[in-house]
């Protein structure tokens, strides 16, 4: 991997959190009224699972 890449997932994972704001402001407000509503515990599951499921894409792309 060089740093190309890299900063080329990074500027990607900007690109697709700034979506859903861009999209739907609202919708986004709800949602991280939702998050702060939520147990550290329950956000702590969520965040783990979302990473498993980027590796196991990672994986499944880059073989």
């Amino acid at each position: 991997m060089n740093w190309a890449d890299l900063w080329s997932a990074l500027a990607l994972v900007l690109i697709l959190e700034g979506l859903i704001p861009f999209v739907s402001p609202r919708g986004y407000k709800n949602m991280v009224q939702q998050m702060a509503a939520m147990p550290e515990k329950m956000l702590r599951n969520v965040g783990l699972v979302l990473i498993f499921c980027g590796l196991v894409a990672l994986l499944a792309v880059r073989g």
